[in-house]
């Protein structure tokens, strides 16, 4: 999904030698047992070593917020675009964590928010609603990460180059669409299920199958139950309806004029 993203010679050859020389280190933070302050001073380290930013006026560990200070903000041309809550790289992230670098990022009208111990980083994009709500947009094995067109994509989603622009958002909104929820919703819409009764026909020298039967077929066998299921179900299908209602408007505006 994000192979396709277009990464500077420059900025490509930076990422590739701040993971050789990083996985080395990263995979032994946890047996030392290093403290949050000795992670803060790693993860500068690969701010500045990997995604480019100028470690003494682009990171900035003086972000007040509400009487405190959040452990790295990311400045650049005179704004924050990003707040970073750090754990000590022996602590696995949870939920309470989450929580406090979401606060963090409401608290200061910042959407974008990592929490990280080094090793796990995870992104989340804040949705100003009432009440605040947040999704991971990215999750990355520090230690894990390949030199893959993929991956290579996924961390420039975090370089200097890219944080001023529109590359987060982007993946963003493509992840809202090109994942299990809205396919499995696509899978049984009655066109899908039209062009596929249609082509059983074809294949099978007129096979008499009803649309209905694919349906629960594709319901009860084929699609996992997750996919079909919860809140991220739902908002596929949310999605869908609005994305099918704004297709409706345009085709009736375009025939209105013509």
């Amino acid at each position: 999904m994000t192979a396709s993203v277009k990464i500077p010679k420059k900025v490509q050859d930076r990422l590739t030698g701040g993971l050789r020389k990083y996985q080395r280190i990263i995979r032994k933070l946890a047996d030392r047992d290093i403290s949050e302050a000795d992670t803060v001073t790693v993860i500068k380290d690969m701010l500045s070593d990997v995604f480019g930013y100028d470690k003494y006026s682009e990171l900035t560990s003086e972000q007040q917020i509400r009487g405190t200070f959040c452990d790295l903000a990311i400045r650049v041309d005179g704004k924050t675009h990003l707040l970073c809550e750090v754990k000590s790289a022996g602590t696995t992230l949870n939920e309470s964590h989450l929580r406090q670098a979401v606060n963090y990022g409401a608290h200061n009208g910042i959407e974008w928010v990592v929490l990280s111990n080094a090793i796990i980083w995870k992104v989340y994009r804040i949705s100003f609603t009432k009440p605040i709500q947040w999704e991971e947009v990215l999750c990355l094995d520090m230690g894990a990460v390949t030199r893959s067109a993929d991956d290579l994509a996924k961390l420039f989603m975090l370089c200097k180059e890219s944080i001023s622009g529109e590359a987060l958002d982007a993946f963003h909104r493509q992840s809202q669409i090109v994942n299990r929820f809205v396919v499995a919703q696509t899978l049984l819409s009655d066109a899908v299920l039209a062009t596929l009764r249609k082509e059983f026909r074809r294949t099978f020298d007129g096979l008499k199958v009803s649309e209905d039967e694919l349906h629960n077929l594709l319901v009860n066998e084929v699609i996992k139950r997750d996919a079909l299921d919860g809140d991220g179900a739902k908002a596929a299908t949310s999605r869908i309806k609005k994305a099918e209602s704004s297709l409706r408007r345009k085709a009736a505006k375009v025939a209105k004029t013509a």
